[in-house]
């Protein structure tokens, strides 16, 4: 009996920590360049052992060809990717954002590493990527993401084919939402910087002598760090309104 039990439950394991593990690799706050792959294997592992009682009903049964099981491994590897795709796709619009605000501000050519896109960025996406990410672990958000992917065996379930359709659909959505959401972040920058820019052609008209040059680059950095001090509530409820916003399709009734 043990020795029918034992493949049977190690399947399900292998199945649940295969969609988990691709998902966590990707998922903001889970998947960053910084934290170790060895620890972000063993938080899969440990919440695939938890919900394993859980989903391991619905699974199917072990395949008896080498070739199903590769299929079932290979499908959950390719859901798991999809569901941490769409959170991080996402996060791309503060990068997005920090980038136009650093053209609008004068600071285009200051470029820091970006922790979140593990890569150089501006300073102002790197910033708003970083404290994006603190506040989705404040407001537990990152849970939320958690039982998204766990939901999901209600939305994808494993042996059945993949819904190719959907999640094209669901993939385009989301990089339109991004590049939508970062133009919207950085449109307080776009319009304070046109009338900046028109104030300082209007001087330099009406005042030729002026070194204008030399006035409007520390002017125009001070002026970008106030309204982003100013505008930083509205652009991160922006942020968190759009993150919900993908990622409840994927959570379950209550």
């Amino acid at each position: 009996m043990l020795a029918e039990l034992l493949p049977a439950q190690v399947f399900a394991l292998l199945l649940i920590f295969t969609r988990m593990g691709t998902a966590l690799m990707l998922m903001p706050g889970f998947g960053e360049s910084y934290i170790s792959m060895r620890i972000r294997l063993l938080l899969a592992l440990l919440v695939s052992l938890v919900i394993h009682p859980a989903i391991a009903p619905s699974l199917p049964a072990l395949p008896a060809s080498p070739t199903g099981l590769l299929l079932l491994v290979f499908g959950e590897a390719f859901i798991g990717l999809f569901l941490g795709s769409v959170a991080r796709i996402l996060m791309a619009a503060l990068s997005i954002g920090g980038m136009i605000i650093a053209t609008v501000t004068g600071l285009a050519n200051a470029l820091t590493n970006d922790p979140t896109a593990a890569q150089q960025g501006s300073i102002a996406g790197s910033f708003l990527s970083t404290l994006a990410l603190l506040i989705i672990i404040v407001l537990d958000l990152h849970h939320l993401l958690l039982r998204g992917v766990i939901d999901s065996y209600q939305l994808f379930v494993p042996g059945q084919p993949l819904l190719a359709g959907d999640m094209s659909l669901m993939i385009s959505r989301v990089v339109s939402k991004a590049f939508l959401l970062g133009f919207q972040i950085a449109s307080p920058f776009v319009a304070i910087g046109l009338i900046f820019n028109l104030g300082l052609g209007l001087l330099s008209r009406l005042m030729p002598q002026m070194q204008v040059f030399f006035i409007a680059i520390p002017l125009q950095i001070l002026i970008g760090l106030a309204v982003l001090m100013i505008a930083l509530p509205a652009v991160m409820g922006w942020f968190m309104t759009g993150f919900q916003e993908v990622t409840l399709p994927f959570v379950g009734p209550r």
